[in-house]
């Protein structure tokens, strides 16, 4: 079945830059779209970006665009978000999804695998 598995989180000051990892398994992914969401304590799970697997095409939320990028390198399976000029509002449980559909979708309930999460903490 299809694993989805993130890393790179962890405590950065804000203006500050990290890179999350999703690498992805169980299936070929070129059919696909991957999505990273967030979720902060006591709110809503969010989108963040996504991309299509197979062109790279990509989407960001608002709050996001200029400042992250999604991209994925085929060989190894694998996803990223490049996280630059972070924020203290981008403190959150950053978490990795796939779809079985290549539209990079915005929507979280058009998702069908979930990863278990990475935290990211901007201090201010």
């Amino acid at each position: 079945q299809v694993q989805l598995v993130e890393s790179g989180g962890g405590l950065v000051q804000a203006g500050g830059s990290l890179r999350l990892s999703c690498a992805a398994s169980g299936r070929t992914f070129g059919g696909y779209a991957m999505g990273w969401f967030r979720q902060a304590p006591g709110k809503e799970r969010e989108f963040v970006a996504a991309i299509r697997w197979s062109t790279g095409y990509t989407r960001y939320a608002d709050s996001v665009k200029g400042r992250f990028t999604v991209s994925r390198d085929n060989a190894k399976s694998t996803v990223y978000l490049q996280m630059n000029s972070l924020e203290p509002e981008d403190t959150a449980v950053y978490v990795c999804a796939a779809r079985r559909d290549s539209w990079p979708s915005s929507n979280k309930d058009e998702y069908d695998y979930w990863g278990q999460g990475t935290p990211v903490t901007v201090s201010s």
